[in-house]
């Protein structure tokens, strides 16, 4: 668990990164086909990214028996948002831009919701980096520059 959670954490987090800025790459300064050609082939990419995260998920809440503390507390109360945020809001907006893409229906619906799944995008993002900065710091790997200067040993 301790090696199959730090991967497939960091899985998630590449999948989703790629999946925002191929949107907003496309957006700014792809044609009217690449932006249908990305918005086609994100929910495609459900088919890693789902599997990555649920394996954070169990591998996360596996190693977290074992652990106390409150980088752990924390890590487990950002979990209930992120998976909220890609149930309710990603997910769904995905599919609904892959259908309005496809269709060739670029309207003002497709860019509203376009822009929610971006702000909602990027709110994952930075939780799934918080709660990665807390398990690097719970492993020692990360620490704040007090922390580290404390922990040296002097020549």
């Amino acid at each position: 668990m301790k090696k199959i959670h730090p991967l497939v954490g960091a899985l998630a987090i590449f999948c989703i990164a790629v999946f925002w800025l191929a949107t907003a790459a496309s957006e700014c300064f792809g044609s009217e086909a690449a932006v249908v050609w990305v918005k086609t082939a994100i929910p495609w990419g459900f088919l890693l990214l789902i599997p990555a995260l649920m394996a954070t998920g169990a591998s996360g809440f596996a190693l977290a028996r074992a652990r106390g503390g409150k980088r752990v507390r924390a890590k487990i109360r950002c979990m209930p948002w992120i998976a909220a945020n890609g149930i309710l809001i990603l997910i769904p907006s995905a599919l609904f831009l892959a259908n309005k893409a496809g269709a060739g229906e670029l309207d003002g619906i497709f860019y509203a919701v376009q822009a929610l799944e971006l702000a909602a995008g990027a709110a994952n993002l930075a939780l799934l980096g918080l709660s990665m900065r807390d398990g690097l710091r719970m492993k020692g790997r990360l620490g704040h520059a007090r922390e580290r200067r404390n922990n040296r040993i002097p020549n």
